[in-house]
C-alpha cells in the first residue's frame, strides 16, 4: 500500500535451491509409496522375513548331533549344570526336585529319553514350559540334556 520504492516481500522468489529440495521430496516420497506400499507393489516385509527363515531352517538342521551325544562326558556335564543353573533352576529348583515346574530326577510326563528332554526344552510344553531353542541353541540344550540324564534317580 505504501509505494516507497524499497523492496518488500512480493519481490523475493524462493531459492533455486529450496526447489529443488522440495520437488526432489516429492519425486522420493512418491518413489517410496510405490515400491514399499503392499497394495502397489506386493512388497511385504513378512514375505522377506519368512524367505530368510526358510534359508535359515536348513542351515539349522544340517548341524550334527543327537540329544545324547554328551552323555556320560563330564566336561559336559558340568557346563549342563552351569546352563542348568541359569536357565532352569528359578522354576525346576536348583537340585532339579521341582518348584514352580516338575522335579526333573524321575520319569517326565513327556517321556524320559534325551530326545523327550530334549524336545521338552527346545520346543517348550503346554502349560508352562516356555521354549529354549532360541536362547540356548542346540549344543547348550545337548548338554543341558547330559546334565538332566545324571540327575535322573
Amino acid at each position: 500500500m505504501h509505494d516507497t520504492g524499497e523492496p518488500g516481500e512480493g519481490h523475493n522468489s524462493i531459492p533455486k535451491g529450496w526447489l529443488l529440495f522440495f520437488f526432489g521430496v516429492i519425486i522420493f516420497l512418491v518413489w517410496y509409496i510405490v515400491s514399499f506400499t503392499p497394495t502397489i507393489s506386493g512388497w511385504s516385509f513378512y514375505r522377506g522375513f519368512e524367505e530368510e527363515m526358510a534359508k535359515a531352517v536348513p542351515a539349522a538342521s544340517q548341524s550334527p548331533g543327537t540329544p545324547d551325544k554328551y552323555s556320560g562326558q563330564p566336561a559336559a556335564i558340568a557346563e549342563g549344570k552351569a546352563i542348568y543353573a541359569e536357565s532352569c533352576a528359578a522354576c525346576h529348583n536348583a537340585d532339579a526336585t521341582g518348584g514352580i515346574g516338575p522335579n526333573l530326577t524321575v520319569t517326565l510326563k513327556y517321556g524320559s529319553t534325551a530326545q523327550d528332554i530334549y524336545e521338552s526344552v527346545a520346543n517348550g510344553r503346554p502349560n508352562g514350559m516356555p521354549p529354549f531353542m532360541q536362547q540356548l541353541g542346540k549344543e547348550r540344550i545337548y548338554k543341558l540334556v547330559a546334565f538332566l540324564e545324571s540327575v535322573k534317580k
